[in-house]
Formats: structure tokens, C-alpha cells, sequence
């Protein structure tokens, strides 16, 4: 399916991307400001909405899928890797990790970032979880070259990963993105170099590492849309939307 729903961007095309990349941050950012024990899941959206509301914007979160995503950001608390929803009586606590994914839709294209922090004083196992997570990131991010395939950058986060003793999810991937949320190509956080799809200049990809301690499997709550780690034990989730260049890769959500 993704494989059929490639969209080479143009430059004014990217040009765009890049102003919905940077209000994007400029959402997680504010969001991690508020990042304090007390705070409630339901305040972090809510910020969020704030500011995309300045921004004349949108998230695609919200109304997404079935059951219909009812919020504009996830935030997802330790064992919880992906797709948490906010609560007004879920609060933050000294020592969490929390990883907040949000999109914007601005001129019709989408940009889609997250980031992972601690809450006060975190473990080191905690902290360590982070850093392995967003090097991670920067590691298939560089691979994202025009000529590589996107073997070569589910190679590079999958072994940096393992590398260090942590697991990736199987089920969850990284993606296209661009006039639509999810496009093609799928990228995997697991794969062997030299295999996949060829990169080219003008494709637009949220790569998302979600790393887990225990194991790589998960499952999803009742809810229906939360994604935790089988066993109970910490996961992370970074992900920035990087395009293919004629040169070197270009971070869209970044301020």
C-alpha cells in the first residue's frame, strides 16, 4: 500500500513543509516546557491546541481513525510507547518518562515530530533509554541519502539500538508524509542494509525509533489506540520529518 502513494515533493512543496516543520517544534517545544509533576495530560494538549490555534493551524491527530483520535497530541507515560490519550485526571509524577507526538497541517501539508523527556529526577536506566532513543534517530537519519535505500536506515536505527542492549518495535514504523499523514514509503525500525526501497530527492519521511528495555513486543490497552510494552518495563519515541536532498538530509521540525 505505501509503496503505491509515494509523493515526490518540489521545492515550494518542501518550502511549506518546512514552515509546518517548525510550528510543529514550536508545539513540542512549549509542551516540554510544561513538563512538571502535577501538570495533567489534558494541560499538555491543551497547550498544544493553543498553539496551533496562533499558527491558523490544525493537528491530523484529532478525528483520526476508528475510534476517532480525541485529541490533537499523544502522550504516552513509561510503559506507554505510542498513542497515549490525554486525560484531564492523568497527571505527570516525579520520575516519569513522557513521550508527546504531535502533527500539523499547514497549506495542506502535514509535518509529524516527537520527542521523549523525563519528569524531575528520572532513573538512569530511564535516562539512558532517551539517549539511546534519539541517537538512534540521528543515526537513520543519516542514512537518509539520495542513492540509499530505506534498508539502510532501518539497518542503522535497529543496530544501533541492539546495540546497546535495548529492543525496537516490530508492528511500528516509520513513514511518508506530505499532503496526507501517512505516505509512502514505510520505513521499519528493523531491516537489512541494501534492501528496500531507493531514495530519492524530493521524498519527505517521519522516521520514528520506539524503543523498548524488556522485549520487542507490545500490546494495545483497551482504549484502543495505546500501545505498551508487553512486559510493563520504559519505552522512548523520537522522531523528526526528514527530506531526501540532492545533498545532505533535511530536518523539517526543527524550529
Amino acid at each position: 500500500m505505501f509503496e503505491r502513494q509515494i509523493n515526490i515533493k518540489n521545492p515550494a512543496e518542501l518550502k511549506i513543509m518546512r514552515e509546518a516543520g517548525r510550528i510543529n517544534a514550536a508545539v513540542l517545544a512549549k509542551v516540554k516546557e510544561l513538563l512538571q509533576p502535577g501538570v495533567t495530560t489534558a494541560d499538555l494538549n491543551a497547550a498544544a491546541e493553543e498553539v496551533l490555534k496562533s499558527h491558523g493551524c490544525v493537528s491530523p491527530f484529532k478525528g483520526y481513525g476508528h475510534p476517532p483520535f480525541p485529541a490533537s497530541i499523544t502522550v504516552s507515560i513509561n510503559d506507554e510507547m505510542v498513542h497515549g490519550i490525554p486525560r484531564p485526571k492523568r497527571k505527570l509524577k516525579n520520575g516519569d518518562i513522557v513521550s508527546i507526538d504531535c502533527g500539523t497541517v499547514f497549506k495542506g501539508f502535514v509535518a509529524d515530530s516527537a520527542f521523549s523527556a523525563g519528569v524531575g529526577d528520572i532513573s538512569f536506566e530511564a535516562a539512558n533509554l532517551l539517549k539511546v532513543t534519539e541517537e538512534a534517530l540521528y543515526a537513520g537519519i543519516a542514512q537518509m541519502r539520495k542513492g540509499r535505500r530505506t534498508g539502510d536506515v532501518s539497518a542503522a536505527i535497529q543496530n544501533y539500538v541492539e546495540s546497546r542492549g535495548l529492543h525496537v518495535t516490530r508492528e511500528y514504523t516509520g513513514h511518508g508524509v506530505g499532503r496526507s499523514m501517512h505516505e509512502g514509503p514505510q520505513v521499519p525500525n528493523i531491516g537489512t542494509a541494501g534492501s528496500g526501497m531507493l531514495l530519492r530527492a524530493g521524498m519527505t519521511i517521519a522516521l520514528e525509533p520506539m524503543v523498548l528495555i524488556g522485549t520487542h513486543e507490545t500490546r494495545v490497552l483497551p482504549d484502543q489506540w495505546t500501545v505498551v510494552s508487553a512486559d510493563g518495563t520504559l519505552t522512548a519515541h523520537f522522531e523528526h520529518t526528514v527530506a531526501v536532498t540532492e545533498g545532505d538530509p533535511l530536518l523539517l521540525t526543527v524550529l
